[in-house]
Order: C-alpha cells, then structure tokens, then sequence
C-alpha cells in the first residue's frame, strides 16, 4: 500500500493594516498540529502549513510556515495536487485591511475606520479542483447554529468531511487543551466526539479518515 501524502493547515493568520497591527483571530493552532502528528503516528507523509503560532515543531513533519491567509493559499495550493489529505483546520482570516500602510500610523493619524476586502476562500478553490482519490477535510468554527452551518459548508466547499465545534462553549474551540466536535461526512454519518484532549480527538479524526480512504491498520 501506498503511503499517504498529508496536508494539514493550522493556527490563525494575520492580516496587517501597518507594519505593527493586524486583524487576526485566538486560534493557538493545537487542533493542527495534534492532526499532524496523529496522521504522522499512523504513517502518513505529513506536511504541516502553520500560521503564526508559538508551538514547537512536530517530529517527523515538513513544517511551512506562513502569516498571511494569502502565503497560506499560496502554500496550500502549490501542494495539494500531490496529497492524497487535506485537512484544513487553520483558522483562515475571512477579511483583510483593503489598504496596508508601509509605516505605522501615528495615532493621532490613525482612523477609527479600517475598509476590509475579502481574503481568498482557500478551502473551496482547491477542493473545486478535487482529483478522483483526493480526501478534503474542513473545520466549521461556529458559535450558533453549528450543525446546520457545518454541514452547508461541506455541501458549498466540496469537502469529504466536516469537524464542527462550538467555539463559544467552555472547554472547547479556540485556545484551550480540550475540544468537543462533531464529525459529519458526505455519506451521512455523524458522530461526536469529545469532550477530551485535542490529542484525542485529533487520533480519532484521522481514524475516521483513513477509514474512509480504505488505509485503516
């Protein structure tokens, strides 16, 4: 059997209005790194494209690292028509300052009005071009209605698999040691998994995958 090629995304990223501020979001990256290394514990080739995050590097695992939700795009999609996984569990910006400053606004110059453009929707214009074999996995961050969002972001960005979780619920989500997530793929099945460890939920998603793809044991 073949060895899987992986690629997992993690951590946040940061969008910068001046050399010294940027727009970003808590996410600590631990939920990607701990998939990194459950996919490299069960054999799989790993490379890991982190944001900017304090986290020690995985052994074993080609790390890339990156700041921008663009440099992550450009990371992700230099590499994905040579993975056989994608798990995108970065945090990605959804929006960016429109104008980025060469220097730091003084404050007595800085508006209190910062016009945002969109960034790139990284997960679905790669998984648009998905090739035949190729497993797309998706995170949901939600804090309302979690399910039902999760499982329309699966159906709109062509993924195989959607991990929902409640970043608004204690002990879950960004920032912390432990998460609760619910598991959805395209063929119906759901289940939930947690509260425990990210480490934990991490093996148990990456069973869950290689159930999927026929490379389980």
């Amino acid at each position: 059997m073949k060895k899987i090629r992986c690629l997992v995304t993690a951590g946040p990223t940061r969008e910068f209005f001046d050399p010294v501020r940027f727009v970003s979001n808590p996410s600590s990256g631990r939920m990607g790194f701990a998939l990194a290394e459950a996919a490299n514990d069960a054999g799989w080739e790993v490379t890991l494209v982190a944001g900017p995050v304090s986290l020690p590097s995985p052994a074993g695992i080609a790390r890339v690292d990156v700041v921008s939700a663009q440099d992550m795009f450009e990371a992700v999609d230099s590499r994905f028509e040579f993975c056989d996984v994608l798990i995108m569990s970065a945090a990605v910006s959804d929006y960016r300052p429109k104008l980025r400053e060469a220097h730091k606004v003084k404050k007595a110059e800085l508006s209190l009005t910062i016009e945002m453009e969109p960034t790139i929707d990284i997960l679905k214009t790669v998984a648009a071009r998905k090739r035949q074999g190729q497993f797309v996995v998706g995170f949901a961050a939600e804090t309302r209605d979690v399910e039902a969002y999760a499982l329309g972001k699966m159906e709109s960005k062509n993924c195989d698999m959607m991990v929902a979780n409640d970043v608004g619920e204690a002990g879950a989500g960004f920032g912390g040691e432990t998460n609760r997530v619910i598991v959805l793929a395209r063929n119906g099945s759901r289940e939930d998994v947690g509260p425990a460890s990210k480490t934990a939920i991490a093996r148990r998603i990456v069973e869950k995958i290689a159930v999927a793809i026929g490379a389980e044991g």
